[in-house]
C-alpha cells in the first residue's frame, strides 16, 4: 500500500494514477477526469460525479477499478460514496420534463451542502394513467400485440422482445398499448425509471439541448432510463442528427440491459428517410402490428366507452355506429361523443336515426378516404381490365401487371397492412403483395412509359379523396 493520503484531493490524485495504469486513455478522460473529490474522513471518500447516469455507469463497469485504487492508496477500510450536485440533476431534468422552479438563485455546485447522496431522482414520466391493460379492449386485431406488450411489462428487457415495435394505422390503440407497458411496469415495481416520449418531443428537446450546449446532459438523461418508450418513430425520417443521437442512445440502453419500446405507422423496414443502421436495430427484437378492429371488438369498445362515461347508450345505436364507422378507434369513439353532444344540444333522444345523421355528417365534413374499391375501379378502367379480373386468379400478363399496380397503389395510398391488402385481391397472402410491390417499383425505375401511366392513374385515384 502506498503512503496514505490525508486529504480528499491528494488521495484521489494518487488513485487516478493507479486507475490510469489500468484503463485506456479514452476511458480515463471520459469516466474519471470529470470526477471531483469532495471529502475524506471517517474511512469514507466522497466523490462528486456529473450525473445519475454517470454514477450508474461507473458502478456497473468500473466499480472494482475504483475500489482497488482506493484500497491501494488509502487503505482497505476506506469506502467510497458518490454525490450528485443538486444543480446538475435538477437542471438536466428540468430542461426536458419539469417547469422551472421560481426562487432559485445562484449555483451552489461547489458547496457540499448543495450535494446529496445518489438516489433515483423524480421526473415526469409523461405516462397517461388512463392507458392501462385493464381498459384496453382485446380483439383478434390486436391480441398478439397486447400479449407481447404484457410480456414486456412483466419482465422488462428479460424477454427477446427488445426492442418491442408495435405498428399500425392511426387511432388503432398503439399509444394506449405502449403506455400501458410503462404504467404496469411502474405499478408492479418492475422498473423505476420509465419515460414515454413522442419522436417529435425527442427531436425538439435534442435541438434545444444543442442550442444550449447541453447535449451531454440530454444524452445522459435518456440513457439513464430503465424503459424508454418512443411513439411514432416514423417522424425521425430525414432528421439525420436526431437519428444519430437516437442510434447511440438505443445502443447504450440495449447494451445496459434496458427495455426499449417503439411505435410506428408502418413496419421498420418500410420507414422512409431512416438510416439503415437504425432500421436494423429496430428489427432486433419483436415487430408486431395492430389492425383495425373487427365488428365485435368495435361493439365492445363502444360499450366500454359508454360505461366509463356513465352513459346509457341503446344497443341498436352502438351496433349501428360499430357497423358503419370502421376506420379506427379514435373515430369510433368520436362518433359516440358527437351523437351525445347533438342529442344534448338539440334536446333529442339518442336513436339510430340520430346516429345516422352524425355518421353521415362526419363522412361529409372530412376528406373522403380512398378505399381499395376506389383503387381497383380506377386501375381497372385505366388498364382496360375488369375489377373481377383484378381479384381473380388469371395469370395473363396484362392482368397480372394491372393487379400488381393496384396492390402497389393500395399500399401507397392507404394504411392497410399487407395481409389485409392481399385479402382484397382474391385472398392472396402478404408475400404476394411484397413481390408485387417489388415488380412495380422496378418498372417505375426503368420504364418511362409505365411510370407516366402509373402517375396518371394515381392522380385519378387521389382526386376521389378531394
Amino acid at each position: 500500500m502506498m503512503e496514505a493520503a490525508t486529504d480528499a484531493n491528494g488521495a484521489w490524485q494518487e488513485c487516478m494514477k493507479v486507475i490510469h495504469e489500468r484503463v485506456n486513455n479514452l476511458t480515463y478522460k471520459t469516466w474519471f477526469e470529470p470526477v471531483v473529490p469532495v471529502s475524506l474522513g471517517n474511512d469514507n471518500l466522497v466523490l462528486r460525479v456529473p450525473s445519475q447516469f454517470f454514477h450508474d455507469w461507473l458502478e456497473e463497469h468500473y466499480s472494482s477499478v475504483v475500489t482497488d485504487s482506493i484500497r491501494k492508496v488509502v487503505g482497505d477500510n476506506v469506502r467510497v460514496d458518490y454525490v450528485i450536485s443538486e444543480d446538475d440533476v435538477v437542471e438536466s431534468e428540468q430542461m426536458f420534463y419539469r417547469p422551472p422552479q421560481p426562487g432559485r438563485i445562484g449555483s451552489q455546485t461547489d458547496s457540499v451542502a448543495s450535494q446529496r447522496p445518489v438516489s433515483k431522482p423524480s421526473f415526469e414520466s409523461n405516462l397517461n394513467p388512463r392507458y392501462t391493460f385493464e381498459n384496453f379492449i382485446k380483439g383478434d386485431s390486436n391480441q398478439f400485440a397486447r400479449a407481447a406488450a404484457y410480456a414486456v411489462a412483466n419482465n422488462p428487457a428479460g424477454t427477446s422482445f427488445n426492442p418491442l415495435v408495435i405498428y399500425g394505422g392511426v387511432g388503432l390503440g398503439k399509444t394506449h398499448l405502449i403506455q400501458a407497458i410503462g404504467n404496469y411496469a411502474r405499478q408492479m415495481g418492475r422498473s423505476e425509471r420509465v419515460l414515454y416520449v413522442s419522436s417529435e418531443r425527442f427531436t425538439v428537446d435534442f435541438v434545444d439541448a444543442i442550442q444550449k450546449d447541453r447535449a451531454s446532459e440530454f444524452s445522459n438523461f435518456y440513457r439513464s432510463m430503465d424503459i424508454l418508450i418512443v411513439d411514432d418513430i416514423q417522424f425521425f425520417g430525414g432528421k439525420e442528427k436526431t437519428q444519430d443521437n437516437f442510434f447511440h442512445t438505443f445502443n447504450a440502453l440495449h447494451q445496459s440491459g434496458k427495455q426499449i419500446v417503439l411505435s410506428s405507422d408502418r413496419p421498420p423496414k418500410e420507414l422512409k428517410g431512416v438510416d439503415d443502421r437504425l432500421v436494423s436495430r429496430f428489427t432486433w427484437g419483436l415487430t408486431v402490428d395492430v389492425q383495425p378492429p373487427d365488428l365485435e371488438t368495435r361493439i365492445a369498445i363502444l360499450r366500454k366507452k359508454s360505461e366509463d362515461d356513465g352513459i346509457q347508450m341503446p344497443d341498436d345505436v352502438i351496433e349501428y355506429v360499430a357497423a358503419n364507422v370502421t376506420s379506427n378507434i379514435r373515430e369510433l369513439e368520436g362518433s359516440l361523443i358527437s351523437i351525445l353532444a347533438k342529442a344534448s344540444l338539440n334536446n333529442r333522444e339518442v336513436s339510430v336515426d340520430l346516429a345516422k345523421e352524425v355518421v353521415r355528417s362526419l363522412a361529409v365534413s372530412r376528406k373522403t378516404a380512398v378505399t381499395v374499391e376506389d383503387i381497383q375501379k380506377v386501375v381497372a378502367d385505366v388498364f382496360d381490365v375488369t375489377e373481377e379480373q383484378l381479384r381473380g386468379k388469371t395469370r395473363k400478363q396484362e392482368i397480372v401487371i394491372a393487379r400488381q399496380t393496384a396492390m402497389y397503389l393500395t399500399k401507397d395510398l392507404t394504411q392497410l397492412p399487407l395481409k389485409t391488402i392481399g385479402s382484397h385481391f382474391g385472398g392472396r397472402d402478404h408475400s404476394t403483395v411484397i413481390y408485387a410491390c417489388q415488380i412495380i417499383s422496378d418498372l417505375l425505375s426503368n420504364d418511362t412509359r409505365f411510370r407516366e401511366k402509373y402517375e396518371s392513374t394515381k392522380k385519378k385515384i387521389e382526386m376521389i379523396g378531394m
